[in-house]
This record gives structure tokens, C-alpha cells and sequence, in this order.
């Protein structure tokens, strides 16, 4: 069953989006409550799962990861045997910062982050060339990134 969620809780959810390190006291102040209930919504919030962490967030190119780039993936079989091995070995490759099993001309859409292209083209033909299954891939490459949002929309 689904938690309902009522307008503090949105509220409360979208100032620790903004910021994850925002102390109870602050969200109280500037939700006009005392600290005690909020306290005991968040508490409920990630008892729940509503709230699943918290973490920090990262200017990637000041750690040199310079070139972010997509890759579609299509796998030669659809076994069930294969799709978690292949699963199971992605998890395991640092470079992938997200991985999506979609619907349409591919399987999976991968999101990799590296340095260059060379340790691109290292990433592609050392890392994901051993990972079993993978039959076909497609590289598209960010030259601008127009908007990377980390707030969900409330």
C-alpha cells in the first residue's frame, strides 16, 4: 500500500532535497511548526522508504571526469539466465553511473562517466567488451549538459 503523502511532507521533502544536511530545527522554522513532529515525519518518511538516503553531490569535472556519455546496448540473447548476468556485471563497472533496461531499438541504456576518450574507448573495448551477452553498442557523447536536476518534482 501506498503511503499517503499530504502537503508537509512534500514540503519537508522538497527543503531536504535542496539540502540533505538542513537541520530539523531549520525545516521546522520555516514550515512554522515545532521540531518534534517533523522530527517523527522524517523519522516515518524513511521508516517508510518514502526517503531512501541522503548523499552528497559532486562537480564531476573538478575530478577530471571530463566526457559523459550514453550507451545503448542491445543484447544477442534474452535468457533470463543472460539478463542477470548481465545485470550482476554492470553493477560492477564503476564508469556506469546509471543503467536503465528500456523498450525499444535496445535493451539498455547506460549512463559513463570518464575522464576521456581514451579511457572511453579503454572502458569500451577492456571493461564492456568481457561483460558476456552483449551483442550490439551505440555511444552518444554530451557536449553540453543543458540540465542535470537533482530534485525530484513534487
Amino acid at each position: 500500500m501506498q503511503e499517503k503523502i499530504d502537503a508537509i511532507d512534500k514540503r519537508i521533502i522538497q527543503l531536504l532535497q535542496q539540502d540533505g544536511k538542513m537541520k530539523i530545527k531549520e525545516i521546522a522554522n520555516e514550515l512554522k511548526m515545532s521540531n518534534t513532529p517533523i522530527f517523527e515525519r522524517i523519522k516515518r518518511l524513511e521508516k517508510n522508504g518514502v526517503i531512501i538516503g541522503y548523499s552528497t553531490l559532486i562537480d564531476k569535472e573538478k575530478l577530471g571526469f571530463n566526457l559523459v556519455a550514453f550507451c545503448s546496448v542491445t543484447l544477442e540473447s534474452h535468457h533470463k539466465d543472460y539478463l542477470n548476468e548481465f545485470i550482476r556485471d554492470i553493477r560492477l563497472l564503476p564508469e556506469i553511473i546509471e543503467c536503465y533496461h528500456i523498450a525499444g531499438m535496445f535493451d539498455y541504456l547506460l549512463k559513463i562517466y570518464v575522464k576521456d576518450m581514451a579511457d572511453y574507448q579503454n572502458f569500451i573495448t577492456q571493461k564492456l567488451a568481457s561483460v558476456a551477452n552483449v551483442g550490439r553498442v551505440q555511444s552518444s557523447f554530451v557536449m553540453t549538459e543543458i540540465k542535470n536536476e537533482k530534485v525530484f518534482p513534487l
